[in-house]
């Protein structure tokens, strides 16, 4: 096994989702898991912008730092309105909650 030559697969993230977006089944659910994704992202951005670990976020909240892990993960639980408000004061934000009128198909 010793003078088998090292031969790496080579993996283009963006190139397999790029592929895989043409698949209709798997672009719907995509899209159904944007509002996740994008709860994820403005949570780690303003943690970011705050400078603040998980630990003092946790620590200014009364919580754990598995839980605002679990919080910034996006795991099975949603959180509840409550519990974003205070991650939201924790890093010196407001929260902010909208709904937007759908956007009619381009086909329409």
């Amino acid at each position: 096994m010793d003078d088998l030559p090292y031969q790496p697969v080579k993996y283009d993230p963006k190139e397999f989702l790029r592929k895989e977006m043409e698949n209709e089944e798997f672009r719907r659910e995509c899209e159904a898991l944007e509002p996740k994704y994008a709860l994820i992202r403005e949570l780690l951005e303003a943690r970011k912008n705050s400078g603040m670990t998980q630990e003092a976020v946790a620590s200014k909240i009364g919580t754990t730092k598995s839980a605002i892990s679990r919080l910034e993960g996006g795991s099975q639980h949603s959180p509840s309105i409550a519990t974003l408000r205070k991650y939201a004061e924790a890093v010196g934000c407001e929260l902010v909650i909208r709904l937007e009128p759908k956007k009619k198909p381009a086909d329409a």
